[in-house]
């Protein structure tokens, strides 16, 4: 047995309660992959893209539904390390990586944003999307996992001042026919980290031009590292925090909010107070 071969049996024997299991419980609960289907699974060169891209090619081989899938990487100007390290990776878990270029870097470096972050991401989003068109693809898979998710919630809440979560699956606003579906919705990177870790794996966190080196450090100061050590700390007193939080976006209780939106429409408790 090969190194990619033990890397492929790890998922779906070492870790097939923590992630491979989780990861069809995701699938099935919230329906993402369907008969027919045309998957561009998207891997930018970390841990949760690359997991992803071996459990998709797995259900591709061995699943009962059938679809097909495309396994793309956006080359946003990476410099030739991280093109490389990513290429190796790839070739190391046997994945027939397709890479498309694009000019992201160089648009976003030659602007004045007071957060090319976010432009950065839009961008990427924008990119994706438009390949997966040209791919015939009707499905955009995302590596986003479950800490992602919790994260995400409380981030919206503290920063944004609304109670929203990261979705399992979206229809596109401005591409017709394409979804965006997160299959490891269920998986928490603990796992993946094990997984990882477990298969002596290294993986970029990083590849961002204006941050060169940062594939092997995280910097720690973005509002999401605040959040996850407010999760850690909570944690201490309630081991079952994460899970709380992800599930009571499954139980929203209607008749105990004061305002909601659906639609872009504004509800108030006060519509129904009296009748």
């Amino acid at each position: 047995m090969n190194k990619t071969q033990e890397i492929e049996r790890s998922i779906i024997k070492t870790y097939r309660k923590d992630i491979w299991h989780n990861f069809i419980k995701g699938l099935q609960d919230y329906q993402m992959i369907n008969e027919g289907d045309n998957v561009m699974v998207c891997i930018s060169g970390g841990k949760d893209s690359f997991l992803l891209a071996k459990c998709i090619q797995e259900l591709e081989r061995h699943g009962k539904v059938h679809f097909t899938a495309h396994y793309v990487c956006m080359d946003p100007g990476y410099n030739e390390f991280n093109r490389q390290f990513i290429e190796d990776n790839a070739k190391l878990l046997g994945i027939p990586l397709e890479i498309f270029e694009t000019n992201i870097f160089d648009a976003v470096s030659s602007g004045d944003f007071k957060n090319p972050c976010y432009f950065c991401a839009k961008m990427r989003r924008g990119y994706l999307y438009k390949q997966a068109k040209q791919l015939g693809c009707n499905k955009i898979a995302l590596g986003h996992h479950m800490d992602d998710v919790i994260e995400t919630t409380l981030l919206s809440m503290f920063y944004g001042a609304e109670v929203k979560t990261m979705m399992p699956k979206l229809h596109s606003e401005n591409w017709d026919g394409v979804e965006l579906i997160r299959p490891l919705f269920k998986v928490r990177e603990e796992a993946i980290i094990r997984w990882r870790d477990g298969n002596d794996l290294t993986f970029i966190n990083c590849a961002c031009r204006f941050t060169e080196g940062c594939s092997l450090i995280n910097d720690g100061t973005s509002k999401r590292k605040v959040v996850k050590e407010f999760i850690k700390k909570m944690k201490k007193d309630n081991p079952n925090i994460e899970h709380n939080i992800f599930v009571a976006m499954e139980n929203v209780n209607l008749d105990c909010v004061i305002r909601y939106k659906k639609d872009g429409i504004e509800h108030s408790f006060l519509d129904e107070y009296d009748l």
